[in-house]
């Protein structure tokens, strides 16, 4: 998810400091891992809601698209440009920490990260405020996502064509990975179905799969993503797989592509509503994928 926060001005009482210091004082360059922890606080205080191994799961993908900038050693700024492929990269995390907010470092911090995406297509969602200002950057907006959000009922007994995935499942869920999302992710998804906090389910027909999803431990709740299935029924029976362990006071949050009206009916038939909404949007050419099969997407930070 992005949001930019550095052009919202920043209004301080009298009894706060005074402004910081501007863009030019800026040191900016890439995080660690372990810096990248501090972006995740600032997601959880914008309620973003961020999976709690989410870090860990994305940062080797390309360590070298995440950026901070720094004042005085102290991040203060952050955008993930992350390139998936030689034609795709996702653009996330544009965060400043609200006490530097309204003094340029989210723009210098900008324009030093979308270069790294060199000529891809770049994806990013967009908070609805902040739309018009993505496409004066040269960005088109493609469609809506919706999270949806509450304590999930789960009607109906388990199927038995859902196993709990293992590793001799990884390739064909790659393979089948690469028709929902726009580049090949093996290496991740050995990562994010395997995470501490992640539980992850696959649907199997006739030997072949046909559906798998994930749920994982977020800063509230779970959230579910991603949810690739070929049909509704299958991602039925994925959802209620992955939510049937959930406590009755747990809430789970899906972000669905709302084009996708099949994964809207069924998001509300297991008791979630909507509560927010983010836009996706695309400098260059929009890329390929079935989105018939998409009923939750990974995640609105990282793609």
């Amino acid at each position: 998810m992005t949001r930019l926060s550095d052009d919202v001005p920043h209004q301080h009482s009298a009894t706060e400091p005074p402004a910081p210091a501007g863009a030019g004082d800026l040191v900016l360059g890439r995080a660690s891992s372990e810096e990248w922890l501090q972006v995740e606080e600032w997601a959880a205080e914008e309620e973003w809601n961020p999976g709690l191994g989410d870090t860990a799961c994305f940062h080797p993908t390309d360590p070298a698209g995440f950026f901070l900038g720094r004042l005085e050693g102290k991040p203060v700024s952050a955008v993930s440009v992350v390139n998936y492929s030689d034609d795709f990269a996702f653009l996330g995390y544009y965060l400043v920490d609200a006490a530097h907010r309204g003094t340029g470092l989210g723009m210098a911090t900008w324009r030093e990260a979308v270069p790294h995406a060199e000529g891809r297509t770049i994806g990013l969602d967009a908070v609805p405020a902040q739309e018009e200002t993505y496409r004066r950057s040269g960005f088109v907006p493609a469609y809506r996502t919706g999270r949806y959000s509450g304590r999930p009922t789960s009607p109906g007994t388990p199927s038995p064509s859902v196993e709990a995935v293992t590793e001799a499942h990884l390739d064909a869920v790659a393979a089948y990975d690469r028709q929902c999302f726009p580049a090949a992710r093996r290496a991740f998804l050995d990562r994010w179905l395997t995470a501490q906090g992640h539980t992850a389910y696959v649907f199997l027909h006739e030997g072949d799969v046909a559906g798998y999803g994930v749920v994982r431990q977020a800063r509230s709740g779970r959230r579910i993503g991603p949810l690739f299935a070929d049909d509704p029924r299958t991602a039925e029976a994925l959802f209620d797989a992955l939510t049937a362990h959930i406590g009755p006071d747990e809430e789970v949050h899906v972000d669905i592509p709302e084009t996708q009206e099949a994964a809207v009916v069924l998001a509300t038939s297991r008791g979630l509503r909507p509560s927010s909404h983010t836009i996706r949007m695309y400098a260059g050419t929009p890329p390929s994928t079935d989105g018939k099969r998409i009923f939750g997407v990974t995640s609105l930070e990282l793609g």
